[in-house]
């Protein structure tokens, strides 16, 4: 088997001011983004070019700046044409108009580069990264069976809310789903739900859908709004707080949401069916609605 690492591809991305390359692309080893994982990020989907709830995730970017102390680097129009200028840059790169492709917009603000020092120093100039890619996709098939999960403690920081480059625990917590093929690690925190690795987690008992409250022990998914809005409009009951693991394992069913998965069904969680074993009516529902949500963006 050869574990020789794929070489970086030649994806256009955006440093610090510059469009260059993927492959081309440097920072200072005393960035603080690589000594203390001190920054924040986003994703971005985009829909036949457009970026997908744009003011929400800038919203959260602001929120997760705010709550590190990074001054904002750039202001709103300035984000938005630096992902409009990659979303073409993407499309060029793969030969395709912008509004015939589906991307992926990834930025990153870090504090800046300095001495080591765990003290949150002034006056640094901000680093920012930005790339676009392929936005990955569930095929019908997999959408159709619905996927596995499993669970585990939730073992990370309390300071979940901030969207921070800081993943060693999402890392490890997603790792644990890995290593049993699975898609996703539904996690718990004093026997209740908070959250999966890289998505939110929703539970579906009785017709209504249960989430987490929005606090500092999860991530608000841009989802988070976008759910109570699609549960709102097809008449589903819709509640956030807290969720008993005794509730999670009892569900007639359980969904993901990110900006990859969408809405996604769990079917499978510890080996042991979700409700009847496939994706139910809530499910269905809530998936025709993101739809019809991302034709309307």
């Amino acid at each position: 088997m050869n574990d020789t690492p794929a070489p970086l591809p030649d994806l256009p991305c955006y440093l610090n001011g510059e469009i260059t390359r993927v492959d081309q692309a440097r920072v200072s080893v005393l960035d603080r983004g690589f000594i203390f994982g001190d920054g924040i990020y986003e994703v971005v989907p985009v829909y036949g070019g457009r970026p997908f709830r744009f003011d929400e995730h800038m919203a959260r970017l602001d929120r997760s700046l705010g709550e590190l102390r990074i001054a904002n680097p750039m202001t709103r129009p300035q984000w938005r044409e630096l992902v409009d200028q990659l979303v073409q840059a993407y499309a060029r790169h793969i030969g395709q108009p912008a509004d015939a492709t589906n991307q992926m917009v990834y930025m990153q603000v870090t504090r800046g580069v300095a001495m080591r020092d765990h003290v949150m120093l002034p006056g640094l100039q901000p680093t920012v990264f930005a790339m676009s890619n392929r936005l990955p996709t569930y095929s019908e098939e997999d959408r159709a069976r619905g996927v596995a999960c499993v669970t585990a403690d939730d073992f990370r920081w309390k300071k979940a809310h901030i969207k921070s480059t800081s993943l060693a625990g999402a890392v490890m917590a997603r790792q644990i789903s890995a290593d049993q093929g699975a898609t996703e690690t539904v996690m718990f925190r004093d026997g209740m739900l908070s959250e999966a690795a890289a998505s939110n987690v929703w539970v579906v008992r009785n017709g209504v859908v249960l989430g987490s409250p929005r606090d500092n022990l999860v991530l608000e998914g841009i989802r988070y709004g976008l759910l109570e809005q699609l549960c709102r409009d097809a008449g589903i009951p819709f509640e956030l707080r807290r969720v008993s693991r005794e509730e999670v394992l009892g569900a007639d069913e359980l969904l993901l949401t990110s900006a990859t998965k969408e809405v996604l069904a769990i079917t499978t969680l510890d080996g042991k069916p979700v409700g009847n074993g496939r994706p139910g009516p809530i499910y269905g529902k809530l998936y025709a609605g993101y739809q019809q949500a991302k034709q309307a963006s």
